[in-house]
């Protein structure tokens, strides 16, 4: 499989396969392909891992696209401005990424739900008690809310993050909850009372726009109903 991603801040990947392959997405994901494209709508692991997605905040069913007869092509489309990054899954090079941001697949890969060691972690961090782990072999995309940011940390090293602005890391990183310090700065600093912590060693990748954070912007502008 080979792709391209173009278009940012409204990015596209188009993925173009040998005969035979096949991409794993999420439904309503698919944005244009070749006609020899065949879609198949599976629970790609059974009942058990369709559930499981379903609560991780992912659909029920998936969507297999297999090209046939010869090569195919097929394109993703981002749901929301920002970016889309393309990540080589492998055993021991997992990752665990915010819900929702899996947009597409080799078939490869496997999309499970992924539970936060610290209770606190899922209930104050922003990101959810349950997040997406990719697991398996392939290459998966993601979709990041605006423009994406990544570091690289050493064992041990830490970045504070506000709340909804994580969008994925690599399992061996480590995700905890810090409290802002100060009533004061907690009632009236506007930033919140909790913030994530990520330890390294591994990657962690950042987004600059959040859905959340624009949702909030915008919504004393919206006329309410009377």
């Amino acid at each position: 499989m080979k792709y391209q991603i173009i278009g940012e801040p409204l990015p596209v990947v188009t993925c173009q396969l040998e005969a035979g392959e096949a991409m794993i997405t999420e439904r309503g994901s698919m944005s244009w392909m070749s006609p020899n494209m065949k879609m198949e709508t599976i629970t790609n692991g059974g009942i058990g891992k369709a559930f499981g997605r379903m609560f991780s905040g992912d659909s029920f069913f998936q969507n297999r696209y297999t090209a046939m007869g010869g090569e195919g092509m097929i394109a993703f489309a981002s749901s929301f401005p920002g970016s889309i990054r393309a990540f080589e899954i492998a055993p021991g090079n997992n990752m665990i990424v915010q819900k929702s941001a899996f947009l597409a697949s080799e078939a490869g890969v496997e999309l499970s739900i992924h539970f936060q060691k610290k209770l606190g972690a899922g209930l104050f961090g922003g990101e959810g008690f349950i997040m997406q782990k990719l697991s398996g072999r392939g290459i998966a995309f993601i979709e990041i809310d605006g423009y994406a940011m990544e570091y690289e940390l050493q064992p041990g090293q830490s970045i504070v993050v506000d709340t909804g602005y994580l969008a994925a890391m690599t399992e061996t990183c480590r995700m905890e909850i810090q409290s802002v310090p100060g009533v004061k700065n907690m009632l009236f600093g506007g930033e919140g009372i909790f913030n994530t912590v990520i330890t390294g060693p591994g990657k962690v990748i950042l987004q600059t726009m959040p859905v959340s954070a624009v949702a909030s912007m915008i919504r004393p502008f919206i006329p309410s109903a009377k």
